[in-house]
């Protein structure tokens, strides 16, 4: 496992776009992918962890500022491991590494977004100590976004 480099932006960006594929999930495609994350890479907020030679399984997470923590707040982005590679573990220890990233930035908290419907992804973190809940709250908490700007507004 290491952590991407700048120079890496074509390899992470190789991994990403099949990964949304495989979900119908929109993606502009590798090489808008590619020049993006040449950006986010080359500063200390995206952090982008490989494993395999070639890569085979990918951690992106960004960390940011926020007011409730004293060091920054970790975003697992994406989470991917090649199918035909999967339940081997890879996936386990591509989070580790991203909570322990965390850490040492700092951090106490690593947060997820799953799409409700995606229980086999659900079930994953649950194994690993995640929760949608807060304590002694019933209801699981809820993401909402909205798109501010561009093509999709």
């Amino acid at each position: 496992m290491r952590r991407a480099t700048a120079e890496d932006s074509v390899t992470v960006a190789e991994l990403l776009d099949p990964f949304n594929r495989e979900y119908d999930t929109p993606t502009p495609g590798p090489a808008v992918l590619s020049e993006r994350l040449r950006h986010l890479l080359a500063g200390d907020r995206t952090i982008a962890l490989l494993t395999g030679e070639p890569a085979t399984g990918l951690a992106l997470l960004t960390l940011r500022p926020n007011v409730w923590y004293e060091g920054p707040v970790g975003l697992l982005d994406e989470l991917y491991v090649a199918p035909h590679l999967r339940s081997q573990g890879l996936g386990a220890r591509l989070l580790q590494a991203a909570e322990q990233v965390v850490r040492d930035r700092g951090g106490e908290l690593l947060e997820i977004n799953v799409d409700g419907e995606d229980h086999d992804t659900r079930r994953f973190y649950e194994r690993h100590g995640y929760t949608c809940r807060e304590p002694g709250q019933p209801e699981g908490e809820l993401y909402y976004h909205r798109v501010l700007g561009g093509a999709d507004a």
